[in-house]
C-alpha cells in the first residue's frame, strides 16, 4: 500500500486546527533540539514526503514519555525511527523502545540514524506486522504510541488498552487526519479510514478506565492515561 500520511496533492490538508504560523513560531522555540541525525531524518522526510511525527510532536513525546518516568515503549509502526529518537532520550541507558515496521530498509535507516544519535543501544527493532510483533512481546508497557495504517487503529487500541500499566499512557498520531474528521464531506486517501480514526478516538474518550486529550498541534495526536 502507498504511504501518502503527509499533506500532498492527493493528501490535502482540509483544516488546520492550529495556524501554521503558530507552529512555526513554537518549531522555533525547539532549535536547542538540534542534533545531525535529528536533521538528517527530517531531511529524508521532506524529500520522500514520508510520515513523520516532525519536531513538534517529538518532543511533545519526549517530555509526556519523561513525565512518567517512562522505562518500556512498544511502538506500533516506527518507520526509520523518528518517534524512537524521541522516546529513546526519554527512557534513558536502562530503558527500551521495541520497534516494529514492515520494511526493512527502515530498520537499516534507523540503526545508522540512531546509532549517530548513541540511541540504538536503547531500541529492540523488530521488522514485521507490529501487531503480530505486539502479541509475541510479554508484559506491560508505560507507553504504547500507535502510528500505523490508519484503518488498523481501532483494532490497536483494543490490543494496547490492557496492556498498558496504570498511569502509563496510550498515544496515537494523526487522529484530526488532516481535518477529516470534522467533516461531512471529504475524499479519503483510502476508504474507511477516516471512519476507522473516529471510531478508534470514540472508543478512546468512552473507555472508562482512560482519561483523554487530543493535542491538535500538526495533525492530532491523542493521548490517553490509563486510570491508578
Amino acid at each position: 500500500m502507498t504511504k501518502i500520511y503527509s499533506p500532498t496533492v492527493l493528501n490535502p490538508t482540509l483544516l488546520n486546527p492550529v495556524d501554521p504560523a503558530i507552529e512555526t513560531y513554537m518549531r522555533g522555540l525547539l532549535s536547542k533540539t538540534d542534533h545531525p541525525a535529528l536533521l538528517a531524518m527530517e531531511e529524508l522526510a521532506r524529500e520522500h514526503n514520508f510520515p513523520i511525527v516532525d519536531r513538534l510532536v517529538g518532543a511533545f513525546l519526549e517530555t509526556l514519555a519523561k513525565s512518567i518516568d517512562a522505562k518500556r515503549i512498544f511502538e506500533f509502526g516506527s518507520g526509520y525511527g523518528y518517534s524512537a529518537y524521541w522516546f529513546a532520550k526519554a527512557v534513558g541507558e536502562h530503558g527500551e523502545v521495541i520497534c516494529s515496521d514492515g520494511d526493512p530498509l527502515n530498520k537499516e535507516k534507523a540503526e545508522r540514524f540512531l546509532s549517530t544519535a548513541d540511541l540504538w543501544d536503547r531500541v529492540d527493532f523488530h521488522t514485521g506486522m507490529a501487531q503480530s510483533i505486539f502479541a509475541q512481546t510479554d508484559g506491560l508497557f508505560d507507553i504504547c504510541y500507535n502510528d500505523v495504517d490508519k484503518g488498523d487503529y481501532p483494532e490497536i487500541w483494543q490490543m494496547a488498552k490492557d496492556r498498558i500499566r496504570p498511569g502509563g499512557l496510550y498515544i496515537a498520531d494523526n487522529v484530526l487526519w488532516h481535518g477529516r474528521v470534522a467533516l461531512t464531506e471529504y475524499v479519503d486517501i483510502v476508504p474507511g479510514w477516516t471512519e476507522a480514526i473516529m471510531e478508534h478516538n470514540e472508543q478512546i474518550f468512552n473507555a472508562p478506565d482512560f482519561d483523554a486529550y487530543i493535542n491538535p498541534t500538526r495533525d492530532g495526536v491523542i493521548v490517553a492515561r490509563k486510570k491508578m
